[in-house]
């Protein structure tokens, strides 16, 4: 992460970002680095720790609403395995584009800088996916928050 991207967002690992329900999309990208990481197949991957929900594989919620793989006080538990969506945070499109979803992000994310403006904060955004190679390209397969595209 460059200066200027660790002065809009610093993680701090509070694990704020891995509970809701919003969805965790699995790529196909991910699922293989995440069979890679527990050793399992894609299809007992999929059967164990996900479910299909509008066309597209998502990582299933506990009955608290945290990711299944976020272990209260220890984090997540495939993090070097984890996710493209868990990897851009909170650089998501809806936080890029629009100045009230920011807003919103920052009161829920103590790691983005208070004072940040919509402006940096965009900018340190797009270069920062950019350069991790996480801008999605195939709708039907990643997380819709990834594609920076109108096409």
């Amino acid at each position: 992460m460059s200066e200027s991207q660790r002065e809009a967002f610093d993680c701090r690992m509070c694990g704020h970002c891995c509970h809701g329900e919003g969805g965790i999309v699995v790529s196909p990208t991910d699922l293989d680095r995440l069979c890679g990481h527990t050793g399992l197949s894609p299809v007992d991957f999929a059967a164990t720790y996900c479910e299909q929900r509008n066309g597209k594989l998502k990582i299933r919620t506990g009955e608290d609403r945290n990711c299944i793989f976020f272990e209260a006080g220890q984090g997540c538990s495939v993090h070097e395995a984890k996710p493209d969506i868990c990897r851009a945070w909170p650089y998501f499109r809806g936080n890029l584009v629009d100045r009230e979803s920011l807003e919103l992000a920052k009161d829920f994310c103590p790691g983005i800088r208070p004072d940040v403006t919509h402006g940096e904060f965009a900018a340190a955004g797009r270069a920062y996916l950019e350069s991790q190679g996480l801008v999605a390209r195939d709708r039907s397969t990643e997380a819709n928050a990834l594609v920076l595209d109108d096409e």
